[in-house]
């Protein structure tokens, strides 16, 4: 075979002998790092094992390989060393590890690097040139010293690392070295691993990766560029992965998609994906000269990563809660917000249901608990009508009303006395469509019958209340379609404005609307008001009602035309 493989085992022991087999048996000498975590006795069972092709199976010094450290480079070292000391002939290198499991026939992967004798497959590009890094470090992994684990002492990589950036502190880069960046998984020719690996300057070049973060990133395909002949940069190990940079795991639905993708290797394997590991024992998948094409399932993995980013719209769900601002659209559907309304006409919530064929639900944020249609304690999807449980996240109780009742147009009421939990999320909503009658408030307390003394302060509240709520609805940041009318301007048209809501929230409905509901009675509401003024409170968002309804103006008579006949 025309290239040797370098294989590194963490875990699955069982499943990377299988593997580790599956090379040596098609002919490639194999050099096995593992892990020196791994505790002794364990170390020894696993490398016995291998006592029957042991001329092909060889096991390099150990050491302990910890994410984001050093050891991970020293073990490749130590195993490319052995590898190329014992089979000299070797046209190339392979480095794997015990999850990467080959998709095609080992005898394919073998003439295709035949084919191309000096050409180095290794992700290798500049830093300041691609999107990769996730975490916040990119130029500052070759310019910081990293001394501590990132995830085992992750206070003191945190504090070390704002440490250096305070002091401003630099490291100073060897001579002659570009830094760049790629897959950890590559496929080197014999000839630019040996000129790696005896680098006149390789002392000086391991102290300094050996405080470089991630070095495995970076120490080849770094020195690759100083020594290759011809880099092909890709990695001929297909390696999905997320948006948060961790590599994606393979299972068995996932096979026709491995297969679809032409690639020789693939990693990372979940340990049980039976189907998987039997298509490697039967041979692989053949493709003959097929070029590997990993691109033609980056649309899928495309669509996964915006459906774990984004998801569906106005669905939260506890495997996947996103920041704000990360949801895919806050709300499911389009709904309707109606404020004041319900004050101001009687039956109004029955009548707008039939008028709109929408679920209409009274104050879902009322104080006393929310009020569904249909009066019940519990509504679709377990929501409780119990403000407690409500109020803990009111934002998510909205969103869900909303995703349980969707194929039906939503419609709720609100007001200042209601909790104001949810008033800049309609606001900024796309979905909401609201109508506000200013001031609409003051009616129910008018209705009270109580002394205007004593609803002096209650009026006071509910208008600044509402005041903040209109704030957000004019904001800049709003995106809900919004309509406001004062109480004055409501009552001159009421009808006008209840046509208007309709077409909003319920457009396309066929027919004539039925009559509106009738208006609760308002004489002597003016003269309320005016009272209100009288000792102090000023009730602005009404409107001007005058204290005493002028009197009707006499209709004058409509001018006609007499037409003579002809």
């Amino acid at each position: 075979m025309s290239f040797g493989v370098v294989i590194l085992v963490h875990t699955a022991l069982g499943r990377a002998a299988q593997v580790i087999r599956h090379w040596a048996q098609a002919g490639c000498p194999v050099v096995v790092h593992v892990d020196a975590a791994m505790r002794p006795a364990r170390f020894e069972r696993f490398r016995a094992g291998f006592d029957d092709i042991s001329d092909r199976v060889l096991f390099c010094d150990r050491h302990r390989c910890e994410w984001g450290g050093w050891g991970i480079v020293a073990a490749t070292q130590s195993g490319a060393s052995l590898l190329l000391d014992r089979f000299p002939d070797l046209g190339h290198v392979y480095l794997a590890s015990g999850s990467c499991v080959p998709l095609r026939p080992v005898a394919e992967l073998g003439a295709y690097l035949a084919a191309r004798p000096g050409t180095d497959f290794i992700e290798s590009a500049r830093v300041s040139q691609v999107p990769w890094t996730v975490g916040g470090l990119s130029e500052e992994r070759f310019t910081l010293r990293f001394p501590f684990s990132w995830k085992r002492q992750r206070w003191l990589f945190d504090r070390h690392v704002a440490l250096q950036r305070r002091l401003r502190l630099r490291r100073r880069l060897p001579s002659g070295l570009e830094p760049h960046m790629g897959s950890q998984w590559w496929c080197l020719t014999s000839a630019t691993l040996r000129a790696i690996l005896t680098d006149p300057q390789r002392p000086a070049l391991d102290r300094y990766f050996a405080r470089v973060w991630i070095p495995d990133e970076s120490y080849f395909q770094s020195l690759a560029r100083r020594w290759s002949a011809r880099i092909e940069s890709r990695s001929l190990t297909m390696c999905k992965f997320d948006f948060q940079g961790k590599p994606h795991l393979f299972y068995d639905d996932h096979l026709p998609l491995l297969r679809r993708s032409e690639c020789f290797v693939a990693r990372k394997i979940w340990p049980r994906a039976e189907a998987i590991y039997a298509q490697m024992e039967a041979g692989g998948h053949p493709a003959g000269a097929a070029e590997p094409a990993p691109a033609r399932i980056d649309r899928v993995f495309a669509e996964a990563t915006e459906r774990r980013v984004r998801g569906r719209p106005g669905l939260y769900m506890q495997g996947r809660m996103p920041h704000e601002g990360w949801e895919n659209g806050f709300s499911a559907a389009p709904y309707g917000v109606l404020e004041g309304f319900a004050e101001l006409h009687e039956d109004f919530a029955a009548w707008f249901a039939r008028a709109s064929g929408a679920v209409v639900h009274g104050h879902l944020f009322a104080p006393e608990g929310a009020e569904f249609a249909g009066a019940g304690p519990v509504w679709r999807g377990g929501l409780s009508a119990a403000p407690a449980l409500r109020d803990h996240d009111a934002r998510r109780f909205l969103t869900n009303l909303i995703w349980n009742g969707r194929g039906e147009r939503q419609v709720f009421q609100f007001g200042p006395r209601d909790s104001q939990h949810v008033s800049w999320d309609i606001a900024k909503d796309p979905n909401a469509r609201i109508g506000v009658i200013t001031g609409a408030w003051a009616v129910p307390l008018f209705a009270s019958g109580l002394p205007v003394a004593r609803l002096r302060d209650r009026a006071a509240e509910l208008q600044k209340i509402e005041a903040d709520h209109l704030a957000a609805l004019r904001s800049p940041h709003a995106k809900a379609r919004v309509h406001i009318w004062t109480l004055a301007e409501f009552l001159e048209a009421p009808a006008e404005a209840l046509a208007l809501m309709l077409s909003d929230i319920a457009p396309g409905r066929d027919g004539p609307a039925p009559a509106p509901p009738p208006l609760v009675p308002l004489d002597g509401f003016g003269r309320f008001l005016q009272e209100m003024r009288n000792l102090g409170m000023h009730p602005y968002l009404t409107g001007d009602i005058p204290a005493t309804p002028p009197a009707p103006r006499p209709v004058a008579p409509r001018p006609y035309l007499v037409r003579p006949h002809a």
